[in-house]
């Protein structure tokens, strides 16, 4: 591991309006519900989640031009150093997310994280950075993958490891899983969940898309949910490690959104201090029970 710690994420930035109704949602009519406002978007959750861990953090996005001060608030509350930009016409993306028990719909716009490109990433934070982080959401919808991989050629000159949360299985079965695996050909880490591995590879079991991702990343950590993550590494020459299953810790589910982005910091402020990826993945559990024990997807 390099002997840097920072941990540069960059990405999208979103207000959540978390709905969790109190009973079945009614056609035409009302449903009693608990409506919540938070700030959100995986990589800024992330970030946040990485910030509250003690973790030296930058986080590099955009949001709409009047929310600016605002997101930056909120992140530097956190812990987080943040290096946002304004964009003058579009509004900061927005997401409804009506939350049932542990499944949760999602209504997005991305707003102006569209506008948001892996080139504002400076190089001198790419300089002081032991990683840098962040997810699919910074591809989707895009007609070019240029920058990201130019990101990734410029991290890796300089010794920078490079850790990649596919974060949507819809958004990934809209962009082509070969695509997306070309795009970011090169990263060291892989975070899919259950859903977005089986969209990458076609496979089935959790052991065989391990064993399959494995081949193309040093360390692939597949999450899910209760049943806890599975952890495989690829030490060089396509020796892929046996996988090693890391248990869920049981906890009431208040709301599951951010869960994700939860453990990939736990597990990211680990692993740069140790090198250890199964304690690193312990880490990373005890941050998502932490997530979902709250309303929104950053910490409380």
């Amino acid at each position: 591991m390099p002997e840097r710690r920072r941990i540069v994420v960059f990405g999208d930035v979103i207000d959540d309006v978390v709905v969790v109704p109190r009973g079945p949602i009614r056609a035409d009519t009302d449903t009693a519900s608990s409506i919540r406002r938070r700030a959100g978007g995986s990589a800024a959750n992330t970030a946040a989640w990485l910030g509250r861990l003690g973790a030296a953090v930058d986080f590099v996005g955009m949001v709409g031009v009047d929310d600016l001060e605002r997101h930056r608030e909120l992140l530097a509350r956190s812990g987080v150093t943040p290096h946002l930009t304004g964009h003058p016409d579009l509004p900061t993306g927005s997401i409804v997310v009506i939350v049932d028990g542990e499944q949760r719909t999602m209504l997005t716009e991305t707003g102006a994280n569209a506008a948001m490109t892996p080139d504002a990433v400076a190089d001198d934070l790419l300089d002081a950075a032991a990683i840098v982080h962040f997810t699919g959401y910074s591809l989707f919808g895009r007609p070019d993958d240029t920058a990201l991989r130019s990101l990734i050629a410029r991290a890796k000159a300089r010794g920078v490891l490079v850790s990649v949360d596919p974060g949507s299985a819809g958004f990934l079965a809209d962009f082509g899983a070969q695509r997306f695996l070309s795009a970011v050909a090169g990263a060291d880490v892989l975070f899919p969940s259950l859903d977005e591995g089986r969209a990458l590879t076609g496979l089935a079991t959790p052991e065989e898309i391990v064993a399959r991702l494995a081949e193309d990343f040093a360390v692939v950590v597949l999450t899910l949910g209760t049943d806890g993550v599975l952890v495989a590494q690829n030490p060089g020459e396509n020796m892929v490690t046996e996988p090693i299953r890391i248990d869920a810790i049981d906890t009431e589910i208040v709301d599951p959104t951010g869960a994700g982005d939860a453990f990939a910091a736990g597990f990211l402020d680990q692993w740069v201090r140790t090198g250890d990826a199964a304690g690193a993945a312990r880490a990373g559990v005890l941050a998502g029970a932490r997530a979902v024990a709250t309303i929104g997807g950053r910490p409380a």
